[in-house]
């Protein structure tokens, strides 16, 4: 089974992946629980391996000096590169798309390096240097608050550059989905970006790997139903086909 968080476990692995450390006496005192409290929750994530503890702070653990968002590049990549080819398939020259950010929508970038003359709108700096300025491509890249981690830009001001546009493809990666909740991601205003997306769209495409299927994360990004495909590497478990289903959604495998 994947792992599964409660919220405020979520909240302080955001924190400590945002941050690169965080306090334990600071997350305490966000989160409004006691001392004990935050390490409890921490020890759980501490023994499952997802953060390393010392001198009063936790941090993820030391995988040498790369970013968090290089290492995750690097993660499920072989299926990541599968759904990203599925998904290229649907775009043809001359289409609009509308993309945040994510490893699997940069590994789609990659793959549209071939597509001519695409209009593209995006958060994400490492989609719009992969497809600006090469065959005729145009980049529309949304302004904002810019994150260290991933290049990407959020906030008020990107979610209404986002708004302004009508694209043909509207497409998300998110950090978890559950059936009873719907697609979830770890960072308030990365899943509040992903929606704005979505509300963009004729073709609204969610692609993910199956490490995200039964997963919860602290921010409701969607309902099944403000989205209309879900791609993926393998079927998602019943109770989420079912729920997408009742959405009037539907899913695809990626192939090899």
């Amino acid at each position: 089974m994947q792992a599964s968080f409660s919220p405020r476990q979520a909240e302080i692995l955001a924190a400590a992946r945002r941050d690169g450390a965080a306090s334990i006496s600071a997350l305490a005192a966000a989160l409004g629980v006691s001392l004990e409290t935050v390490r409890r929750d921490i020890r759980a994530l501490v023994d499952d391996g997802h953060l390393v503890k010392k001198h009063g702070t936790v941090h993820v653990p030391d995988h040498g000096r790369e970013a968090p968002f290089d290492r995750r590049m690097r993660e499920n990549a072989a299926e990541k590169r599968r759904i990203a080819r599925h998904v290229a398939r649907l775009i043809a020259d001359g289409d609009s798309i509308m993309m945040d950010t994510g490893t699997t929508t940069s590994i789609l970038a990659r793959e549209l390096a071939a597509r001519r003359e695409l209009t593209i709108v995006t958060n994400s700096s490492d989609v719009a240097r992969t497809l600006a300025t090469v065959n005729g491509n145009k980049v529309f890249m949304a302004g904002g608050e810019l994150h260290g981690d991933n290049g990407a830009a959020f906030g008020r001001t990107a979610i209404d550059f986002a708004a302004r546009f009508r694209v043909r493809h509207a497409i998300i990666s998110i950090g978890a989905i559950d059936a009873r909740m719907g697609p979830m991601d770890y960072l308030l205003e990365e899943a509040e970006f992903a929606r704005t997306v979505l509300s963009c769209g004729d073709n609204r495409i969610l692609a993910t790997d199956h490490t995200k299927f039964d997963r919860s994360a602290l921010v409701k990004v969607c309902d099944f139903a403000d989205f209309d495909l879900l791609v993926a590497d393998r079927p998602p478990p019943a109770a989420i086909a079912d729920a997408l289903g009742a959405a009037g959604g539907r899913f695809e495998v990626a192939a090899d």
